[in-house]
């Protein structure tokens, strides 16, 4: 029986033609080639799976080949490539930094880079997760590769850039991989599949390279993975199964319910997939995916962003007609914030369903609104900002026919003028918290109906106060003021003291805390109005003068605050000869 070889070594590239998304850092590599440009270092970064290891195994052999093609590539019939492609050439050396990371496996290296080869222009070094080296070891390395021998190249492969120190760095050529895209390890999946003999769908073969996030060597283990699971064939229902993906299906149907503002339907389905088996955290930062899918799918520009096959990308452009762009901002923060505090949350389950019953308040309370804004004038804000004043019911005067009948009426009519003022203040607030941010239609009013409505609104905002009622609402504004706390200590050291009818007087003790009370007064002043229902309520600011003068600190101060008091003093001093030291 034939030994089984799994794809990824099996269908790993043997020339930069076959390298798969790459195309830029090959053409650079051939052309250093056939140009016979080489340096004496190179440092290959980018993500796992890549090809940086297998590019530097091309470019290795491709240098030392002895008959390269025009197009920069190795020949493969020459003995050094023979004898690579067989694994015994004695030219190209391949090291692992992660088990020869001290100072003795390099001087080792060191020692075997003085030898010149014996075929071949060039001796290679790969070194694989170059970042696992040593400090200690990294320095040993300095001088070998600042000046190495004319027959030796350095070719250094790593996933983290960053930890390598910056003296080995400036004397490389970096090149940096990308990630993989999905359409190119579909493709390539695609060619394995045909050549394989086996039947994949292109869904299937879609998640799979999702999954893989840009890394060919992980798309071909998860391609033989779920190849062996149905036994031959990949369909997207048995990837799924396998990889323990969660369906677009549930992110469709629970995106409709949300839409429709469905909360039951939406937590039933959240159930279901807890049933099946996958975390909660797992199920919500898909749905974050799945909602910033929809929101690229909205504009043509941005719709290549979106990496799904052809089918759940219609309905992915069918989905995303229905969602409006500030229902997905909205529904994206509040899964990322669910997200971010799923791990210190004690209650994980109840965390998803809250963020899921805010995202289908979104569209609720958007029919809401719609059916209330019919134009677009505001209503006057002054009137939600007045207490509810009790209205008396006007009673129809008619002439008196009988003596007897008219205490009947009076008491029957003071009743229900009674009961209509007692319950109108309660009626009246209902309906301003009801209407607080809705514009109706209303028809306009004639100039005696204005003057009437402006009287009114200032009769309701000219009411009276006490200055005890004054000082509660100052208290109460430094109570609200959690942001400045500054401003809130400062208006704790002084209280508005009356001068006029509507005009107070702050008196403060430096000019800090003057100007502070200066810059916020408009703020100050409307929460006043507010809270006394006065418009007319002022306050000005005056700075105490004995506060600010400078005290005296040195003999020198003293004493002429002291002449300044007492002038005799000055002739005191120059009698006795005093000393102010």
């Amino acid at each position: 029986m034939e030994n089984y070889l799994v794809s990824a070594r099996k269908y790993r590239p043997d020339s930069f033609e076959t390298v798969v998304g790459q195309s830029a850092l090959t053409t650079t590599l051939k052309n250093a080639v056939k140009n016979n440009q080489l340096a004496h270092a190179y440092l290959f970064c980018g993500p796992r799976g890549v090809g940086k290891t297998t590019c530097a195994r091309i470019f290795a052999k491709t240098i030392n080949c002895l008959h390269p093609t025009p197009e920069g590539e190795a020949c493969n019939a020459c003995e050094s490539c023979l004898s690579f492609n067989d694994q015994r050439s004695l030219n190209i050396f391949e090291l692992d930094a992660a088990s020869n990371n001290s100072v003795d496996g390099i001087r080792t290296l060191v020692d075997q880079v003085r030898i010149p080869p014996q075929l071949g222009k060039y001796k290679l070094y790969i070194i694989d997760e170059v970042h696992m080296l040593s400090t200690a070891a990294f320095n040993a390395f300095l001088k070998t590769l600042e000046e190495p021998p004319h027959h030796a190249i350095f070719i250094l492969a790593t996933t983290e850039k960053h930890k390598i120190i910056p003296t080995i760095l400036s004397r490389c050529q970096i090149h940096d991989f990308n990630r993989i895209s999905v359409n190119d390890i579909v493709d390539q999946l695609k060619r394995i599949a045909n050549a394989e003999g086996t039947e994949a769908e292109d869904e299937a073969l879609t998640v799979i390279a999702v999954k893989a996030d840009g890394g060919m060597r992980d798309a071909l283990s998860i391609f033989d993975q779920v190849a062996s699971y149905g036994n031959g064939a990949i369909t997207y229902q048995h990837t799924i199964e396998n990889l323990n993906v969660l369906d677009y299906d549930y992110y469709f149907k629970l995106t409709d319910a949300l839409l429709e503002g469905k909360v039951s339907d939406a937590l039933l389905i959240f159930n279901d997939i807890l049933n099946h088996g996958f975390e909660g955290q797992h199920f919500i930062t898909g749905l974050s995916s799945h909602f910033r899918d929809l929101l690229v799918c909205r504009d043509q520009a941005t719709l290549v962003l979106l990496e799904v096959g052809a089918s759940i990308r219609e309905r992915y452009l069918e989905q995303a007609q229905r969602c409006q762009p500030d229902f997905l901002y909205v529904a994206i923060k509040l899964c990322n914030d669910a997200d971010l505090a799923y791990r210190e949350s004690k209650n994980k389950r109840l965390l998803v369903e809250l963020a899921l019953i805010r995202i289908a308040q979104l569209s609720e309370s958007k029919k809401k609104i719609r059916e209330y804004l019919i134009d677009d004038e505001p209503a006057p804000l002054l009137p939600l900002l007045t207490p509810p004043q009790p209205s008396v019911v006007p009673v129809a005067q008619h002439p008196v026919a009988k003596a007897t009948a008219a205490p009947t009426v009076t008491t029957a009519t003071t009743k229900q003028t009674k009961q209509a003022t007692q319950a109108q203040p309660a009626n009246n607030l209902s309906e301003y918290k009801s209407i607080r941010s809705i514009r109706i239609n209303r028809r306009p009013l004639s100039d005696q109906e204005e003057a009437s409505k402006t009287t009114r609104q200032t009769d309701i905002m000219n009411q009276p106060y006490t200055e005890e009622a004054l000082q509660k609402a100052w208290l109460s504004y430094i109570d609200q003021l959690s942001e400045d706390i500054h401003l809130a200590n400062g208006m704790k050291t002084c209280k508005p003291a009356k001068i006029d009818e509507h005009l107070y007087e702050v008196v403060v003790s430096n000019p800090v805390l003057q100007k502070k009370l200066l810059d916020n007064k408009a703020a100050i002043e409307a929460w006043l109005h507010l809270k006394l229902f006065n418009s007319h309520v002022k306050y000005q600011v005056k700075l105490d003068e004995t506060s600010t003068q400078t005290r005296p600190y040195t003999n020198r101060d003293r004493l002429e605050h002291m002449i300044r008091k007492n002038p005799a003093m000055l002739e005191f001093y120059k009698q006795f000869g005093l000393d102010l030291d």
